[in-house]
C-alpha cells in the first residue's frame, strides 16, 4: 500500500490539505476517536471576547481552534421593509481576510462569504429566534437596522459554527440607543435620541440560532470538524438551531450524497447538540457580563 501523502480538497473550504494514506485511513476507520483525541461529538476549544470595537453598538472576537472570527454590530436608523413595515431588520456582511489562507487571496474568499452570508439570513428568518418588531420606532416609517459586519482573520475548520457563534455574542452585546417620538411638526413626527449613552436596550438573543457542522466519514458524522477532516468527507450538512432546539435552516454541503435514514439522524444529533452549545455560550455570556469590565488592552480596545 502506498504511503505517499495525496493533496486533498474539502467540501467546504478551498484550501488543499497533504494528507498520508495511514492518516486518512485513521479518520475513516478511527471509531469514536479523533485524531486530537475528542470523541465524534465534541468541540474544539473556544476563546471569545466580547466589547473588543470601541465604535461599534456591538463586537465580538471567537477563536474556535486555528478558525479566528471577528464580529461589529452597528445600528443605524432607516425606513422598513415594505412588506414589513412593523419591524426592523438585520443584514449581514462577510468579509474574508486575503491572511486567512492563501486560497482567501485577490477575490478567492467571495463565494465562501457569500454563502455564510446567505445561509445566515436563511437561519434569522423564522420569528421564533428574534424578534424584529422591537426594532421598529414609528410602524411603516422608521426602524433600527443592524448591519453585522463578519471578518474571517484565520481558517482552521468549521467556519460557519465559528461565525455563528461569534454572530451571537455580538448580538448580546449590541446596545440599541433610546428614542421617543417628540412633538409633530405638521405631518412629520420628530425623532429624539436620549442624551445618556447608558440610556439603552437590548434584544432578547436566547433563540437566535447557532449553526452546528456534521461532517460524513465513512460510516459516522461528528461535528466540529478539522481541516484534515473537512477533506475526507465528500458531504455534510450545516444545520441552524436555535435556543429551543429548532431547526430554522439545513445546507448541504459538498457533493456527495447522504443516504435519508443518516440525514435524520444528523438533523437529530443537530438539534441536541446545537441546544448544548446554546445554553453553555449564554451561560459564559452571562458570566462575562456579571464579572464586570476587565481592563482594556490592545489595538482593538
Amino acid at each position: 500500500m502506498s504511503i505517499a501523502p495525496q493533496l486533498l480538497r474539502g467540501p467546504s473550504l478551498m484550501a488543499e490539505i497533504l494528507l498520508s494514506e495511514a492518516e486518512k485511513a485513521f479518520i475513516h476507520h478511527g471509531d469514536d476517536l479523533r485524531c486530537d483525541g475528542r470523541t465524534r461529538l465534541d468541540y474544539r476549544p473556544i476563546i471569545l471576547e466580547t466589547g473588543l470595537v470601541s465604535n461599534a453598538s456591538g463586537s465580538s472576537r471567537l477563536r474556535l481552534a486555528n478558525s479566528d472570527v471577528l464580529v461589529g454590530v452597528k445600528v443605524e436608523l432607516a425606513s422598513p421593509l415594505s412588506e414589513k413595515p412593523l419591524e426592523g431588520r438585520l443584514e449581514f456582511f462577510v468579509d474574508c481576510s486575503a491572511n486567512a489562507t492563501p486560497e482567501f487571496e485577490g477575490r478567492g474568499g467571495e463565494d465562501l462569504a457569500n454563502e455564510i452570508c446567505r445561509f445566515l439570513q436563511m437561519s434569522y428568518m423564522s420569528g421564533d429566534t428574534i424578534n424584529l418588531s422591537e426594532l421598529s420606532v414609528l410602524a411603516g416609517q422608521q426602524c433600527w437596522v443592524l448591519y453585522v459586519d463578519i471578518l474571517i482573520l484565520e481558517c482552521g475548520g468549521n467556519l460557519y459554527d465559528t461565525v455563528s457563534l461569534a454572530v451571537k455574542s455580538a448580538l448580546y452585546t449590541t446596545q440599541i440607543p433610546s428614542i421617543k417620538v417628540a412633538t409633530m411638526d405638521g405631518d412629520q413626527p420628530e425623532l429624539e435620541l436620549s442624551e445618556d449613552p447608558y440610556d439603552t436596550k437590548r434584544l432578547n438573543t436566547q433563540n437566535v440560532p447557532c449553526l452546528v457542522t456534521l461532517m460524513k466519514i465513512g460510516n459516522h458524522y461528528l461535528v466540529d470538524p478539522t481541516p484534515e477532516e473537512e477533506c475526507c468527507s465528500s458531504s455534510g450538512v450545516v444545520v441552524a438551531v436555535s435556543g429551543s432546539k429548532k431547526i430554522t435552516a439545513v445546507r448541504k454541503i459538498g457533493s456527495g450524497s447522504l443516504h435519508p435514514e443518516s440525514l435524520v439522524s444528523m438533523l437529530k444529533t443537530a438539534s441536541e447538540v446545537g441546544a448544548v452549545v446554546n445554553k453553555i455560550l449564554m451561560k459564559k455570556l452571562l458570566e462575562e457580563e456579571t464579572a464586570g469590565k476587565t481592563q482594556k488592552v490592545g489595538f482593538m480596545r
